[in-house]
């Protein structure tokens, strides 16, 4: 049974919405006769309508002392009485039940008087009791911000301290639209938040949103959303609620650590001065400020300290790093690489000089701090510019440059928060700047002192033209032991050579410089390849033996070639090194198969010499393993890279110093992690016409015929003016062969740039130049032949040695041809 119908309000004094209804219901008249009784009454008690309709109410109370009460409740005088409580009830069935009644004043529909009583159990009505007292002191007392909207996302309810954080002065939110940005919290957020909770029925929790109050020395704040939704019974909607909590100190403190985390991580990552500067610019913008650019001093690039001066008017200060890059830089502002003119000897830089961030929140402080120097104003403030902070690069008691970030987009100025933000993130970065330089100094020394040991990076013999290039180590590595070396030597031979220590560092180039020092000394012994790398190998070991320390391990890589221009043909020995590469001059590449022995400081193992036939016009490439070891690791890969670019790039005619600089390029715009040392020589031959050879046997008679073969080929060649000299060579150099060494004895002469003559006979023993005493009838030959020529030597074969002169020609040999 339903209640009357179209009840009237409740009385006076009673505030916010209607309770809901309980599930049982009953209307009692002015006597105290129950006349309505529902089903659910029923339910609840067990009696039917037509046992308790017409009867006293009264009677379903259990204690004797609650019906007394309640008739005194009833005959107490005034309308509008209302009752809430807990009271002890029959049951039909004989027990005792303890129901939550609410009884409230109604008239029926015949205007009789009377009062609505409506019950239900005991707990869920404390229960209720408990939420709408919650609910009071939610609105009344809590200090979070609580918003109540409707099915159309109008606000219905708000608490006063979502009124301070919402309603911006002089307006009225209640019943306004949340997309109407009539609240200080960011609206968009909000109707977002709103809508997907209001289309999906689930809550949306913990949203972040920015929220600006209209005054105040704070105005940027952070808020958490939750946003839920209000039902009802059968989970019918009543509307949805915000709640709003203030997590700015979280939000800017959790930004603080990203911003540091970040700057620790993405700044000092190389050694490399101006990229630190750049990874500095980039973590400011746009985390911190709209625009910003680092300023070095010219001293920091070079590697060396800053000049120590208390004004600013030298500083010298260079933007190296800039952000936002490219078509985000501001028109007008100087970019990377400007120099500002000599500055002001004003206060405010003279700060910075000591160390202090300058913080200038407004237009006003910065006007006031240039002291009226507004003709620098194009040099450092960006268009629509309103607020700035400077920072110096202070380590190590030397301030390395500036950093400095503006506001231009970003509404709220810069605060002190944000000043000693920058404060500490310019310092970690002071310390990563100063690490660059210190070891762009270091490294620049180092590099210096190994291309002080390298050869002259190009040559011109009659053996061939050469050109080497050494590439330092990048990305922070030190320098390596790479080295190339181009040797003359005898009868227009040439030596070509490349090796690698091991390691790197100081130690790694002291090293090859004492290598390179040993091969240029071996070479001048004229061994074989093999031979040469035998006694390379035994003095690695001997360096081994004076490491001081266990792990001081010396071991190189060598490979050692001879290039000889009369016979074009090329011998060499690898000591665990890679094989040369031959661009022919059809412009077919290959690389030469060699059998290479072990590193050099390994010992025991005997290195083995191959010799190829090269024409004319042929480039050999010799280099180390930084070549074709790049960052992927496969020597492979790598090979074939090289033989791509010299195929590209080395075809007959082409310079091979711009060879060498293409192919470096195309191994990769940045330097590998090893160094390089690449040496390209374009080999030569002596035409056959000038050369010519004799072979006499051991007798003493043969020694004018020696001398007149060689003065008849002089004078064919059209060189008279030194048959006199060579006469002379020849006959001291036979006589010698004559009288100690045997037959057959060997004669040649070759016409270059120079002229040599060889004789060569089957002896190994050494020739001595020694000062003969005045009494001596003979010793005087090798003396004579020393001061007649401006070289000599001798060279030694498998059987046999070849004693060898050079004299100058007064005339270029290409005009004799």
């Amino acid at each position: 049974m339903s209640g009357p119908a179209n009840p009237k309000g409740a009385g006076a004094g009673e505030e916010g919405p209607p309770p809901e209804p309980c599930p049982a219901t009953a209307w009692v008249d002015q006597v105290g006769t129950v006349q309505l009784w529902s089903a659910e009454a029923e339910a609840l008690l067990g009696y039917p309508a037509k046992e308790v309709c017409g009867t006293p109410a009264v009677e379903l109370l259990a204690t004797y002392g609650d019906r007394e009460a309640a008739l005194a409740w009833r005959d107490r005088p005034g309308v509008g009485r209302s009752w809430d409580g807990v009271l002890a009830l029959l049951h039909r069935g004989g027990r005792v039940a303890r129901i939550a009644l609410r009884v409230r004043p109604l008239t029926d529909r015949e205007g009789r008087a009377g009062w609505s009583i409506r019950a239900g159990n005991a707990r869920q009505v404390e229960r209720e009791d408990i939420d709408r007292a919650m609910m009071r002191a939610l609105f009344e007392q809590s200090p979070v911000p609580i918003a109540i909207m409707d099915g159309e996302l109008r606000y219905r309810l708000l608490n006063g301290a979502a009124e301070q954080v919402l309603t911006r002065p002089g307006d009225q939110l209640i019943g306004r639209h949340v997309g109407a940005d009539t609240s200080q919290v960011d609206s968009a957020t909000i109707d977002r938040a709103l809508r997907q909770v209001r289309e999906t029925g689930e809550s949306v929790l913990g949203l972040s949103a920015r929220g600006s109050p209209a005054a105040g020395p704070d105005r940027d704040r952070m808020w958490s959303l939750s946003t839920f939704r209000l039902t009802g019974p059968s989970d019918r909607p009543l509307g949805i609620c915000q709640t709003y909590v203030d997590i700015t100190d979280g939000y800017r403190a959790e930004r603080r650590k990203e911003l540091l985390t970040k700057a620790g991580a993405g700044i000092g990552a190389t050694l490399d001065v101006a990229h630190t500067a750049q990874e500095l610019a980039d973590v400011l913008v746009p985390d911190l400020g709209d625009v910003a650019w680092v300023a070095l001093s010219e001293a920091v690039l070079e590697g060396d300290e800053p000049p120590k001066m208390l004004g600013p008017g030298r500083w010298n200060l260079h933007r190296i790093g800039v952000a936002p890059p490219a078509d985000g830089w501001p028109a007008g502002l100087p970019a990377v690489g400007a120099v500002p003119p000599a500055l002001p000897d004003v206060a405010l830089l003279r700060r910075i000089g000591q160390g202090e961030t300058i913080l200038l929140p407004d237009l006003d402080s910065v006007i006031a701090a240039a002291e009226g120097h507004s003709e620098l104003a194009h040099l450092f403030v960006p268009e629509h510019g309103h607020s700035v902070i400077a920072a110096p690069l202070f380590a190590r008691g030397l301030v390395l440059g500036t950093v400095v970030v503006w506001r231009t987009r970003q509404p709220v100025p810069f605060g002190q928060e944000d000043a000693d933000l920058l404060t500490e993130m310019a310092s970690r970065a002071a310390l990563g700047v100063d690490n660059a330089r210190r070891y762009t100094r270091e490294h620049r020394a180092a590099v210096a002192l190994q291309q002080r040991l390298l050869p002259a990076a190009t040559t011109d013999t009659p053996a061939a033209e050469t050109a080497g290039f050494y590439v330092p180590a990048g990305g922070g590595a030190e320098i390596g032991g790479d080295w190339y070396d181009v040797i003359p030597l005898s009868s227009f031979r040439v030596a070509l050579v490349a090796g690698d220590v091991t390691g790197h560092g100081l130690q790694a180039t002291a090293t090859m410089g004492r290598l390179r020092t040993a091969v240029d000394t071996l070479a001048d012994l004229e061994l074989d390849p093999d031979e040469l790398l035998t006694h390379l190998d035994d003095l690695v070991q001997q360096l081994q033996g004076e490491a001081p320390h266990q792990e001081d391990i010396v071991a190189a890589s060598c490979l050692y070639a001879v290039y000889d221009p009369v016979t074009c043909q090329c011998t060499l020995a690898s000591a665990g090194h890679p094989p040369p590469v031959v661009v022919r001059p059809d412009g077919t590449v290959r690389s030469v198969e060699i059998s290479p022995g072990p590193l050099l400081g390994v010992g025991g193992m005997p290195f083995e010499a191959t010799t190829f036939d090269v024409e004319p016009g042929s480039v050999i490439t010799v280099y180390t393993k930084g070549v074709v070891y790049r960052d992927d690791h496969d020597p492979d890969a790598g090979l074939r890279r090289l033989n791509d670019g010299l195929a590209r790039f080395a075809g007959p005619g082409r310079g091979l110093e711009g060879v060498g600089h293409e192919l470096v390029r195309s191994l990769g715009d940045a330097p590998g992690r090893d160094d390089m040392a690449l040496l390209l020589a374009r080999t030569r031959a002596i035409a056959a016409e000038n050369t010519a050879t004799w072979e006499f046997p051991a007798d003493a008679s043969v020694v004018a015929a020696a001398r007149g073969a060689a003065a008849g080929q002089l004078t064919a060649w059209g060189l008279d003016e030194v048959s006199f000299t060579t006469e002379l060579v020849v006959s001291e150099l036979v006589t010698n062969a004559v009288r100690y060494a045997g037959g057959p004895i060997g004669l040649r002469l070759i016409r270059e740039n120079v002229l040599v003559c060889e004789v060569s006979d089957p002896s190994n023993t050494q020739p001595r130049l020694r000062r003969a005493r005045w009494s001596d009838e003979g010793g005087r030959g090798l003396f004579l032949i020393a001061q007649l020529t401006t070289r000599w030597g001798s060279r030694y074969a498998r059987s046999g040695k070849t004693i060898w002169t050079e004299q100058p020609l007064a005339a270029d040999p290409g005009t004799l041809r």
